[in-house]
Formats: structure tokens, sequence, C-alpha cells
């Protein structure tokens, strides 16, 4: 099972590298297209998304699927909230601060039961998929783009799982975890 994931992971980031390259500020993107690169064009919500794969795997069993799941549920659910005009305080602070914990959880190698691990991630999903809503352009159709966003997110989580597995060392895996967790500390001092 393991080699499977490897192959997908490698197989997601073949995948991701084109749509990177064309997900900087201005490019002029349109509907499924745009949602997909919507993920890249931050920092931030591109680390949170690769290290919620990276803490998957880690944790392994049924976190592998269950933990990214819930991220991409509770995605969904803030991105219907942003678009349709609700108010969440506190949203790059969220985001930022996702970056930070997530980081620190990998780094210090934190094992917590899955059902909590799904909860924290699906928290901090809400502000993503928020800051996604709140972002759509008003030309494009909100449920393509919507759909477009959620599948970068998918493939991040699973190049995430991928740099996970091949990142078994802990040292490594803890490198890993301090460089996103200052990475989230600046974001949040940038904020």
């Amino acid at each position: 099972m393991n080699r499977n994931l490897l192959r997908t992971g490698a197989g997601a980031l073949a995948i991701l590298a084109p749509a990177a390259a064309m997900a900087h500020p201005g490019a002029q993107l349109d509907g499924l297209s745009a949602g997909f690169a919507h993920p890249f064009t931050g920092l931030d919500h591109l680390i949170a998304m690769v290290v919620v794969g990276v803490w998957a795997a880690f944790l392994g069993g049924r976190a592998l699927w269950a933990v990214p799941a819930s991220f991409v549920a509770l995605l969904a659910v803030g991105a219907a909230l942003g678009v349709h005009g609700a108010t969440l305080p506190g949203v790059e602070q969220a985001i930022a601060a996702s970056v930070f914990v997530l980081g620190l959880l990998v780094a210090f190698q934190a094992r917590v039961a899955t059902g909590r691990a799904m909860a924290l991630v699906g928290g901090f999903a809400l502000f993503h998929g928020f800051a996604h809503g709140a972002e759509i352009p008003t030309a494009a159709n909100g449920a393509v783009f919507g759909l477009g966003f959620v599948a970068s997110t998918i493939a991040l989580h699973i190049a995430g799982l991928g740099l996970g597995l091949l990142a078994a060392s802990p040292r490594l895996q803890r490198w890993l975890g301090a460089a996103t967790a200052a990475t989230g500390l600046a974001l949040g001092l940038t904020q």
C-alpha cells in the first residue's frame, strides 16, 4: 500500500508542477482552472494543505485518509460560508496559526487520536475554505471554481502524504515540521 501511495504522491506532484507555475498573481484564469490554481497563490494555503498530508502520513492507519478528508469536507463548508457573505473573525490569523500548529505537530511528532486530528484540521479548514470562498471572482461560477480548489486541495494532501511517507526519518520529519512552524510564525507576525 505504501508504494501505491508514494506513486500517487509523485503523480500528484507531477500534475501540480505546471499548475504552480501558472498560479502567479495576475494569471488570467477562470472557472475550474482558476479554482485549481487558487491554493497555489498563497504560501499559507499551500503549506497548510501539504502539511495536513504529512501529518496524516505520520499518524498512519485510518488517519491516512480520514484526516485529509475532514479537511476537504470542512474546506467546502467554509467556502460556502464565504461565498454567501457570512462573517468569520480572525480568518487570516487562523490560517497562519494553522501553519504554525500543524508544523509543531509534525516537528514534535505528536500522536493524537484520529478523531481529534480530524477535528483539529477540520477547524483550520473552515478558515481556509472561508478565505477561498470569499475570494471567488464575481465573474466565476462559484461551484466550478470551488470544484477546482477542492481538487487541488486533494492533490496537495496526496503530495503531502507522499512527502510524509518519503520523509520517514524522524530527524527529517522534525526539520520539516520546524520549518513549517517557523513559516507559520512569520506569516502570523505579518498579519
